[in-house]
Protein backbone atom coordinates (compact mmCIF):
# COMPACT_ATOMS: atom_id res chain seq x y z
CA UNK A 1 0.00 0.00 0.00
CA UNK A 2 1.74 3.46 -1.17
CA UNK A 3 1.31 5.86 1.06
CA UNK A 4 2.84 9.48 0.85
CA UNK A 5 2.95 12.01 4.50
CA UNK A 6 3.86 15.12 4.24
CA UNK A 7 4.94 17.33 7.27
CA UNK A 8 6.38 20.60 7.90
CA UNK A 9 3.02 23.27 7.40
CA UNK A 10 3.13 26.09 9.59
CA UNK A 11 2.43 29.54 9.64
CA UNK A 12 4.83 32.42 8.98
CA UNK A 13 4.64 35.62 8.07
CA UNK A 14 5.80 36.89 4.75
CA UNK A 15 9.87 36.68 3.90
CA UNK A 16 10.08 33.70 6.25
CA UNK A 17 11.08 30.53 5.03
CA UNK A 18 9.67 26.67 5.56
CA UNK A 19 11.00 23.24 4.47
CA UNK A 20 8.45 20.77 3.48
CA UNK A 21 9.15 17.04 3.81
CA UNK A 22 7.00 14.18 2.00
CA UNK A 23 7.42 10.52 3.05
CA UNK A 24 6.92 8.14 0.61
CA UNK A 25 6.10 4.56 1.47
CA UNK A 26 5.29 1.06 0.17
CA UNK A 27 6.74 2.30 -3.29
CA UNK A 28 9.57 1.92 -5.49
CA UNK A 29 10.45 5.53 -4.51
CA UNK A 30 14.03 5.94 -6.82
CA UNK A 31 12.12 4.40 -9.74
CA UNK A 32 9.50 7.76 -10.60
CA UNK A 33 9.08 11.17 -10.59
CA UNK A 34 7.74 13.17 -8.06
CA UNK A 35 6.22 16.51 -7.71
CA UNK A 36 5.09 19.21 -5.26
CA UNK A 37 1.46 21.11 -5.65
CA UNK A 38 -0.80 23.32 -3.69
CA UNK A 39 -4.44 24.26 -3.59
CA UNK A 40 -5.44 26.94 -2.24
CA UNK A 41 -9.66 28.19 -1.16
CA UNK A 42 -10.96 28.25 -4.59
CA UNK A 43 -8.80 27.44 -6.77
CA UNK A 44 -7.73 24.54 -8.86
CA UNK A 45 -4.70 22.61 -8.04
CA UNK A 46 -1.71 23.65 -9.21
CA UNK A 47 1.83 22.27 -10.07
CA UNK A 48 4.41 23.72 -7.75
CA UNK A 49 7.46 22.07 -9.00
CA UNK A 50 8.75 18.59 -9.89
CA UNK A 51 11.76 16.44 -9.90
CA UNK A 52 12.73 13.05 -12.51
CA UNK A 53 13.50 9.90 -10.39
CA UNK A 54 17.34 10.48 -10.43
CA UNK A 55 16.80 13.84 -8.56
CA UNK A 56 18.77 15.99 -11.87
CA UNK A 57 16.25 17.52 -13.37
CA UNK A 58 14.09 20.01 -12.02
CA UNK A 59 11.38 22.13 -12.68
CA UNK A 60 9.38 24.72 -11.34
CA UNK A 61 6.41 27.02 -12.11
CA UNK A 62 6.85 30.56 -12.74
CA UNK A 63 5.74 31.90 -9.43
CA UNK A 64 8.18 30.29 -7.29
CA UNK A 65 11.20 30.30 -9.43
CA UNK A 66 13.86 31.52 -7.64
CA UNK A 67 12.12 31.26 -4.25
CA UNK A 68 11.46 27.35 -3.85
CA UNK A 69 14.10 24.25 -3.98
CA UNK A 70 12.81 21.27 -4.69
CA UNK A 71 14.70 17.71 -3.72
CA UNK A 72 14.75 14.25 -3.22
CA UNK A 73 16.80 11.62 -1.10
CA UNK A 74 16.20 8.37 -2.39
CA UNK A 75 17.75 6.70 0.57
CA UNK A 76 14.85 8.22 2.73
CA UNK A 77 12.45 7.93 0.36
CA UNK A 78 12.15 11.68 1.15
CA UNK A 79 10.73 14.26 -1.38
CA UNK A 80 11.71 18.27 0.01
CA UNK A 81 10.42 21.44 -0.67
CA UNK A 82 12.89 24.41 0.55
CA UNK A 83 10.61 27.61 0.16
CA UNK A 84 12.04 30.80 0.80
CA UNK A 85 10.98 34.46 0.73
CA UNK A 86 7.22 33.52 1.54
CA UNK A 87 4.44 35.89 0.58
CA UNK A 88 0.46 35.16 1.16
CA UNK A 89 0.02 34.15 -2.35
CA UNK A 90 2.21 31.34 -1.30
CA UNK A 91 -0.59 30.32 1.84
CA UNK A 92 -2.39 26.99 0.32
CA UNK A 93 -2.90 23.04 1.01
CA UNK A 94 0.65 22.25 -0.20
CA UNK A 95 0.59 18.52 -1.93
CA UNK A 96 3.13 15.78 -2.51
CA UNK A 97 2.26 13.86 -5.90
CA UNK A 98 4.05 10.36 -7.03
CA UNK A 99 3.71 8.99 -10.76
CA UNK A 100 2.49 5.81 -11.38
CA UNK A 101 4.96 5.02 -14.37
CA UNK A 102 8.39 3.99 -14.39
CA UNK A 103 10.43 6.18 -16.20
CA UNK A 104 7.94 8.81 -17.54
CA UNK A 105 8.19 12.27 -16.53
CA UNK A 106 4.75 13.55 -16.25
CA UNK A 107 4.10 17.44 -16.47
CA UNK A 108 1.73 19.26 -14.20
CA UNK A 109 -1.40 17.70 -15.12
CA UNK A 110 -2.63 16.71 -11.58
CA UNK A 111 -4.05 13.52 -13.37
CA UNK A 112 -0.73 11.95 -14.52
CA UNK A 113 0.33 11.13 -11.23
CA UNK A 114 -1.09 8.36 -9.45
CA UNK A 115 -0.54 8.48 -5.81
CA UNK A 116 -1.11 11.26 -3.20
CA UNK A 117 -0.23 12.80 0.26
CA UNK A 118 -3.30 14.40 2.31
CA UNK A 119 -1.47 18.02 2.54
CA UNK A 120 0.38 20.39 4.41
CA UNK A 121 -1.20 24.11 4.87
CA UNK A 122 1.03 26.36 4.78
CA UNK A 123 -0.23 29.65 5.81
CA UNK A 124 1.68 33.20 5.02
CA UNK A 125 0.28 36.48 7.08
CA UNK A 126 1.19 39.99 5.26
Amino acid sequence: QVQLVESGGASVQAGGSLTLSCGVYGYSYSRYCVAWFRQAPGKEREGVSRINNGGIFTRYADFVKGRFTISRDNAKNTLYLQMNNLTPEDTAMYYCAASGSPGVTPTFQPTEYKYWGQGTQVTVAS
